[in-house]
């Protein structure tokens, strides 16, 4: 007979009392991205607000005593008792490495105290003590959570709950009515994402063109939400490939029949980059025609210093494309139910575009109660304080998706708008910009790397269309390393012909990481500091713009007391 224990202990001990806590992550899907090791990691990321915002939206707590408590570790760490971590995968009998890091104050992402639980994925709720681990010195605010799992791909729904120590009153947890999608109140909900239909001209010929059996192509340009992020997977549960397959039903036909999809998200990053990557991600270098483009900056456009007319050059760019495609525009919300809206949608209005709002869908029954018009809660909606969770990608698709719907019960208008009779509305300075980096040459440009002669690895990386795995941005980059064996630090020389410049930087934690100046003809005209962001991500800035058309001589030196450390110059920006 075996050795084990049959049944259970003869003298069970009693259990210990549960202590008051909130979740962070409450019934949360997540997939174990690829790992060079071959293991799958869900990065959760907790810094930035992000926690606290999850404690609101997941954990309904409104103390402010116990918010700010949650913003640093020494907070943190007089707050939480111990982590309850659940997970569930269809392999009960796997283990999972559930690790929550601190950010360091020296660096980070490598100075803080990582800890780590495993555990067993058959939904039982796991405990870890923070009284029994053992804590760094450098602890600064608490930056993320990790699943780790034994391969790649792996699916799992977790939970995150923290209990207090004795004294902090936190609210009762509420059971949430699953999404009832056949709900009368979803078609009500439904009906309120439409901002106009706008001209439908070239959004009929599309899909007349696809029911006629024509290759068409729907592409989608945006942030991180075009990118996918909080839908598990990232590539199917996305409201792109969700669109995607909308529009394939809308017109009668089976995805990939003839119906063809581009997905060019990149988290992070405003319309100020995407009127810059539009060529390289979604034309391909010229060998793709999208028929429709959807285009969705709406929550990432807060940092564009132009503050919209990166957003309406890169319409117009769109809607100037030889073979006329179709633009939809698509405002997505955050947890605390901003969007620019506002500001960008004259930019629709303008050009008489077709507009779906995400906000105008879901805020308003996000404070009504259930059976009262309510269909889904924020936690439900929401992955995080940015991105939405598989449900919310799901509801996203399905405002396009009525669009679509309606616009094809209507009579095609007569004709198409003449865009070049509109007068920009935010400006369209940028419409003609062109990207210019270690492989895209041009002409009207002689470059002189001086010391930035090595190539990033180290860069932002993306899931593109149907992929899994990562695409590496900018590659082609011109690298500076601190510590030269011969002392020098020569500059990066450019003289360029154009009316207007824009720098894209990679931005990083990284204390190895120095600042750097541009100048010119000769004048300082910006400092970039890779920190302000804070993590590894493309950021263009503004070199200048408005100029006359003639030769300027740019230089890119590392600024003084920062020699040693690495800079990145990921490409160019360039009006010609």
């Amino acid at each position: 007979m075996s050795n084990q224990l049959q049944g259970g202990p003869k003298a069970p001990k009693d259990p210990t009392k549960k202590r008051k806590g909130f979740f962070i992550m409450r019934n949360k899907s997540v997939a174990g991205s690829p790992m060079p090791d071959g293991t799958g990691t869900q990065f959760i990321y907790l810094d930035c607000g992000r926690m606290i915002t999850a404690a609101g939206m997941v954990g309904n707590i409104k103390d402010k005593n116990i918010l700010d408590l949650l913003t640093t570790v020494e907070g943190f760490r007089k707050l939480v008792h111990s982590i309850g971590v659940t997970v569930e995968c269809e392999n009960k009998e796997e283990t999972v490495e559930f690790h929550f890091q601190m950010y360091g104050k020296t660096d980070p992402y490598k100075s803080g105290t990582t800890l780590k639980l495993p555990v067993k994925a058959d939904g039982m709720e796991q405990i870890l003590n923070l009284e029994e681990c053992e804590w760094g010195t450098d602890d600064n605010v608490p930056g993320q959570a990790r699943f780790v799992f034994e391969k790649a791909g792996t699916l799992a729904t977790v939970a995150v709950k923290f209990y207090l120590y004795d004294g902090y009153e936190v609210p009762e947890i509420e059971e949430e009515n699953p999404v009832d999608f056949t709900s009368p109140y979803y078609p009500e909900m439904l009906s309120k994402a439409i901002m106009q239909t706008g001209n439908n001209y070239r959004l009929k010929k599309a899909m007349e063109k696809a029911r006629r059996g024509e290759d068409v192509t729907i592409a989608f340009i945006g942030g991180s939400i075009t990118q996918g992020a909080g839908a598990v997977p990232i590539n199917t549960e996305c409201y792109a490939y969700k669109t995607y397959k909308a529009f394939c039903d809308v017109v009668g036909k089976t995805t990939e029949e003839n119906v063809h999809y581009i997905k060019a998200g990149v988290g992070g990053t405003p319309s100020e980059f995407g009127m810059l990557r539009y060529e390289r991600d979604v034309l391909n270098e010229g060998t793709v025609e999208p028929d429709v483009v959807v285009v969705e900056f709406a929550v990432n456009d807060e940092g564009d210093e132009t503050k919209g007319e990166c957003y309406d050059s890169l319409v117009r760019k769109i809607l100037n494309s030889p073979n006329k495609p179709a633009v939809i525009l698509l405002f997505a919300v955050f947890a605390n139910d901003w969007n620019l809206q506002e500001r960008l949608g004259p930019v629709g209005v303008a050009y008489d575009l077709p507009m779906v709002s995400t906000r105008n869908t879901v805020v308003e029954q996000f404070y009504k109660k259930p059976g009262e018009g309510r269909v889904v809660s924020k936690n439900q909606f929401f992955y995080d304080v940015f991105h939405p969770t598989s449900i919310g990608h799901t509801i996203m698709a399905d405002g396009i998706k009525h669009l679509l719907e309606v616009v094809d019960k209507q009579e095609q208008a007569s004709e198409d708008v003449d865009i070049s009779k509109i007068n920009p509305p935010l400006g369209g300075e940028f419409e003609n910009v062109k990207l210019l980096d270690g492989k895209q040459a041009f002409e009207g440009a002689k470059i002189d790397c001086g010391d930035f002669t090595e190539r990033d690895a180290e860069l932002q990386a993306v899931e593109r269309n149907m992929d899994l795995t990562h695409t590496p941005q900018l590659p082609y980059n011109w690298m500076y390393q601190g510590a030269k064996e011969d002392g020098a630090h020569n500059p990066f020389t450019m003289d360029i012909t154009c009316t207007a410049l824009l720098l894209i930087a990679k931005d990083s934690a990284s204390a190895a990481v120095g600042c750097a100046d541009v100048y010119v003809d000769g004048e300082k005209v910006l400092t970039y500091d890779p920190h302000q962001v804070g993590w590894t991500h493309c950021n263009p800035v503004i070199v200048f713009r408005g100029k006359e058309r003639r030769s300027y001589h740019v230089e890119v030196r590392m600024c003084e007391g920062d020699e040693n450390k690495d800079f990145t110059i990921l490409g160019f920006g360039y009006v010609e």
